[in-house]
């Protein structure tokens, strides 16, 4: 007979599992808010509302309003670079890996510009831009100075400089000023910031580039339903 695991470890594992759907419904909810109140508006009341938790609850998992913001903006980022980074690590070229993830990281918030007007109002600290993109952005330009391809003195100026062309970027993006081929043009005077010739920097910047999947995970579901709620709204 096959011995039953003690049930002690069930109510461990039911008990992690209702702690981080309550977690996945509050950030989830922040979006929610976001989307219906602008970013400047939410108070707590409004995310525990929409999350259906009480005030105690929600304390449980964030210390403030700005935690909760930030966590869904590094976690949704992270959700972004999942599905990146495989088509980056098919690039032997650091250069090109730059600017191609750089070009995708930027379309995914014309794709989902919810996320992209979520992402650049929450702001620039570490935490709100997760874990995996400076860690990935990080190892390309390493590799780039590596392999001499690129003339900066440090890589942590270079991955401030392309984190800001990346960040700063999406804002214009998203507004009525940027031209039909902006995030082109910033690859190309990314590239050529950072030592590559003129002609080869344009190359690289408007090299015909794959589509990425779909982003997965809990938050992105939640994006995708209010994409879908704003489109036949729109119809």
């Amino acid at each position: 007979m096959k011995e039953l695991p003690p049930l002690e470890d069930h109510r461990t594992r039911v008990g992690a599992r209702r702690r981080e759907n309550t977690r996945n419904r509050l950030l989830e909810s922040a979006l929610a808010v976001f989307a219906e109140k602008g970013p400047d508006a939410p108070m707590i009341d409004d995310f525990i509302a929409a999350a259906g938790v009480a005030r105690g609850t929600f304390y449980n998992y964030f210390r403030t309003t700005a935690e909760l913001l930030s966590a869904v903006a590094g976690e949704s980022s992270d959700e972004v670079l999942a599905v990146i980074d495989p088509l980056v690590r098919e690039i032997e070229d650091p250069a090109q890996r730059v600017v191609v993830g750089s070009r995708l990281y930027m379309h995914m918030a014309l794709r989902y510009p919810l996320w992209g007007a979520f992402i650049t109002r929450v702001g620039t600290r570490r935490g709100s831009r997760g874990r995996l993109l400076d860690e990935y952005l990080t190892r390309d330009l390493q590799l780039g100075l590596e392999a001499g391809r690129f003339k900066v003195a440090d890589v942590v100026v270079a991955r401030d400089i392309a984190l800001g062309s990346i960040r700063y970027g999406i804002e214009t993006l998203l507004s009525d000023d940027a031209p039909a081929d902006y995030t082109e043009q910033s690859m190309c005077a990314l590239m050529q910031a950072f030592g590559i010739p003129a002609r080869e920097a344009r190359a690289l910047a408007y090299a015909p580039i794959a589509d990425c999947p779909e982003p997965r995970g809990a938050i992105f579901e939640r994006i995708g339903r209010v994409r879908e709620v704003s489109g036949k709204a729109d119809r």
